[in-house]
């Protein structure tokens, strides 16, 4: 299935999401690692959930060592489990998992979604929602390498096809191979749904 791309504006923080484990394939770490060193050479910060370890934590130290701000967010019952560097980058603790993800929507300008677990699928899809409910229009990339996300890509093509998602609704995520390719599309001609899918936000919205 092809999917339109529609101009958005420049992204300023990207926030990713990814897992807090390693992961299974050396690849994974690699192509944290990747993305944390090309998003600082962007000259764009990192907003993340703050974990020191697996990819969140490979993500988090690539963007630090390349010199790009960045900021965790955590909630206080994983702070000691996650063990989040305060050391270098800028760590906010909140009460609740629902207050990090909000906060972490607020503060990012977009999105990038790495290999991870429940809580990544959460945020990607928790995202991709407020896009269509018109809460924010804030871009949304999966980074693909390996064809990691492959089965889920076939899950939302079959929501179209079924009459659960509309074409529009499904442009809202978009796809990237690799970590160079996700930045551009975050930076330039990003995708952020149609005005006529989005009904206008609350005051009380972000």
């Amino acid at each position: 299935m092809t999917h339109r791309p529609v101009p958005a504006a420049r992204v300023e923080h990207v926030g990713v999401f990814c897992g807090a484990r390693p992961g299974a394939r050396p690849q994974h770490l690699r192509l944290a690692a990747e993305f944390g060193g090309a998003l600082a050479q962007r000259g764009t910060g990192l907003v993340y959930g703050a974990g020191g370890i697996g990819i969140m934590g490979a993500v988090a130290d690539a963007a630090l060592d390349a010199g790009a701000p960045v900021t965790g967010v955590i909630p206080r019952h994983l702070y000691e489990r996650e063990q989040p560097d305060e050391s270098r980058s800028e760590v906010i603790v909140v009460e609740t998992m629902h207050e990090r993800k909000a906060l972490m929507y607020r503060l990012a300008t977009g999105f990038a979604v790495l290999p991870g677990g429940l809580g990544t699928l959460d945020e990607l899809l928790e995202v991709a929602t407020w896009n269509q409910l018109g809460i924010h229009h804030k871009p949304l990339v999966l980074v693909n390498q390996g064809g990691f996300f492959d089965p889920l890509l076939t899950l939302l093509d079959n929501m179209v096809s079924d009459g659960f998602i509309s074409p529009e609704e499904r442009v809202v995520i978009q796809v990237a191979s690799g970590a160079d390719e996700a930045l551009d599309l975050l930076v330039s001609p990003a995708l952020t749904p149609t005005a006529s899918l989005l009904p206008a936000a609350s005051p009380a919205a972000m």
